[in-house]
């Protein structure tokens, strides 16, 4: 006859595995991504990453980690208690994790525009399908659009990065707008405890921007190299060690010819090849931001790259972000916060490897560039030699003689 003791430990034996199977069951570790396998986001669209934590991130082989912020770092700033613990019994929940971009408060020049992009997490009980949607619901608007469509299905459990484009107002003060989720039945709900909160974007705007360093503008200044051997500058269409080149009016990846200059990186052709350019050294201001458009040129059909920002920094090199882009018709903006780096003298490296083989990588960055804030400093003189151009004036006191018109006068012989 079975003890009273063994009756009771089967059932605690039965209930600890069935715990188990659920935990596990709420854990992801693959990537799942809709639109582009940029390791980021894209502009244009929702990316969708699978996990718990921003903490549960792990380098996926041709895949890097979303690195935003300079060395990687993603802070949240809204407050914990607006994010709040997750109500695991509704249907439709939302947690705040970070601030990818723009966290509160982050300077922005008047007009100008700029992606910012929060980290969601799905802590409810129902997946949000692409019927759902991101839309605004109050503050200012910046521009922003209305509401945007989820790209695929966020499973509980699962966060998404949403990138949302914004333009600065054109006067300076602080502006706010909020923001929440939508579902099939256009039902609003959001974060906290309550699923109703909104989150936010945040910004400061002060002043106008200039462009502080332009990398397509002095391409030739930099070093450019595939790892192995040093490259000319322009480089050599088709060379396989790879080359540079600046197009004044680049055809981007969805068919749009812009008019303002490009880099075209075409790294060495093997696999995972790879071409990087350091510039000169950089005297790095708080406020600076990085600024480019990066795709494949057009019709590349089977362009699969990183491309990467690296700075040399008392003879060691490191990443600042990394972003995966294959040909899928979009294109990214990239705006990264340069703050970091403030009171550094670096020198910038562009960089892209390929993706495995390498095959139509044809990487574009479209006017990479260091935007920082305020006015232009006043242009400063040339030191050069100046040239004098001496200009002589004439005065003529000459009064032309008179002209005399001499008439003969007949004369007669006298008769003898």
């Amino acid at each position: 006859m079975p003890s009273k003791k063994s009756t009771l430990i089967l059932p605690l034996i039965i209930l600890l595995a069935a715990q188990l199977a659920c935990n596990s069951a709420g854990i992801s570790t693959t990537p799942d991504t809709f639109a582009t396998l940029n390791g980021l986001y894209t502009a244009s669209a929702l990316t969708l990453e699978a996990g718990g934590t921003p903490n549960s991130l792990t380098a996926t082989p041709g895949l890097p980690l979303p690195t935003a912020t300079v060395d990687g770092t993603l802070s949240a700033t809204n407050t914990a208690t607006s994010g709040g613990p997750a109500p695991t019994s509704r249907c439709d929940a939302a947690q705040f994790l970070a601030d990818v971009t723009y966290p509160d408060g982050s300077v922005v020049s008047s007009s100008s525009a700029f992606t910012k992009i929060w980290r969601i997490k799905n802590v409810g009980a129902c997946p949000w399908t692409t019927s759902y949607s991101v839309v605004f619901t109050s503050g200012d608007s910046m521009n922003g659009p209305a509401s945007i469509a989820m790209p695929g299905t966020v499973n509980p459990g699962q966060y998404i990065e949403i990138p949302i484009t914004f333009t600065a107002p054109n006067k300076d003060g602080n502006y706010r707008g909020y923001w929440k989720l939508r579902n099939a039945s256009s039902v609003l709900f959001g974060i906290g405890e309550q699923a109703d909160t909104a989150f936010w974007v945040d910004i400061k705007v002060a002043g106008p921007s200039y462009v502080a360093y332009n990398f397509a503008g002095k391409y030739c200044k930099a070093d450019w190299e595939n790892e192995k051997t040093s490259l000319p500058c322009p480089g050599t269409e088709d060379d396989p060690k790879g080359y540079v080149l600046k197009l004044n009016s680049p055809r981007m990846e969805n068919g749009v010819k812009e008019d303002v200059p490009g880099l075209l990186t075409y790294p060495r052709d093997r696999d995972n090849g790879t071409i990087s350019g350091e510039y000169p050294a950089f005297a790095v201001q708080s406020g600076d931001r990085f600024r480019t458009v990066i795709n494949c040129q057009y019709n590349a059909a089977k362009c699969d790259v990183i491309f990467r920002l690296d700075y040399r920094n008392n003879g060691q090199v490191k990443t600042l972000a990394s972003w995966h882009e294959v040909y899928e018709g979009k294109t990214f903006t990239v705006d990264l916060d340069l703050s970091g780096l403030a009171g550094q003298t670096v020198k910038f490296i562009l960089v892209v490897n390929a993706n495995g083989a390498n095959n139509n990588d044809f990487a574009l960055w479209l006017n990479p560039r260091i935007v920082r804030q305020g006015n232009p400093p006043p242009t400063q003189p040339s030191s050069a030699t100046p040239t004098f151009t001496l200009t002589h004036t004439v005065t003529s006191t000459f009064t032309p003689s008179p002209t005399f018109t001499e008439t003969p006068t007949p004369t007669s012989t006298p008769t003898p």
